[in-house]
């Protein structure tokens, strides 16, 4: 007897995600820290108190006024506390400069707004500041289900915490969840924490920087990325 010869079994619909995090400055807005002009702030700062200039560091900002206080307080805990203080309103101060000359992307509401009229749970996830943050966008925290700048994080992103305590409060698996940033920080932020990881040009980096960080998915900015999301069904269709 003939036999029946076996049938391609159908693939499964992508499952779409159930949540999207979203990166801030870069993101969902023009905000744009002059970084360099940063680090020479800090230097100057840190150079009464060390003795001498710090040596050049590789390290994010934040990161590196933590490790120049604790270099501090290795010989007067005090002064170090003192350092700490002083460099943390540096770098907010720059920050409110920058927020003042920044914009929201006009698609960043209804983009939001959009993701969740289809049940898609959104968080807002940043190292910069809640008062940067609120002078561009002041109402962060009706547009979003979680907002979470670095105050509130237990420890900043890349380090997964940041992430994993977003998705906590929205109830959503990391393997469920997308996030969307502008830098390769962003992307090794997902990596850390078991998410999708989105890039988007619309910040500082090159489109070329960011595919060189492997994201799993790239596009020009959120707006783009959001649709070609749709078009893979990996989102809801709007």
């Amino acid at each position: 007897m003939p036999q029946a010869m076996p049938q391609a079994m159908p693939q499964a619909a992508p499952r779409p995600f159930e949540a999207v995090l979203f990166d801030f400055d870069g993101t969902l807005a023009s905000l744009h820290i002059d970084f360099a002009r940063l680090r020479r702030a800090l230097t100057a700062l840190a150079e009464p108190f060390l003795g001498e200039e710090p040596e050049p560091s590789d390290l994010p900002v934040l990161e590196w006024l933590d490790e120049l206080a604790a270099e501090i307080r290795e010989f007067d805990h005090p002064l170090g506390q003192e350092f700490h203080c002083r460099g943390r309103l540096v770098i907010q101060a720059t920050e409110l400069d920058a927020a003042r000359e920044a914009q929201l992307f006009p698609f960043t509401r209804p983009m939001l707004a959009a993701l969740r009229a289809d049940g898609v749970k959104t968080g807002v996830i940043t190292r910069n500041s809640t008062a940067a943050v609120k002078v561009v966008f002041p109402d962060v925290t009706a547009c979003c289900d979680v907002f979470m700048a670095r105050e509130d994080a237990p420890r900043v992103k890349p380090d997964p915490a940041h992430a994993l305590a977003v998705l906590s409060l929205l109830g959503v698996a990391p393997q469920r969840a997308l996030l969307v940033g502008d830098h390769p920080l962003d992307i090794r932020a997902a990596r850390a924490a078991g998410l999708a990881a989105a890039a988007v040009a619309s910040g500082s980096a090159t489109l070329e920087a960011l595919a060189a960080a492997k994201p799993d998915f790239l596009a020009a900015d959120c707006q783009e990325l959001l649709a070609a999301l749709r078009t893979q069904l990996l989102l809801p269709s709007a």
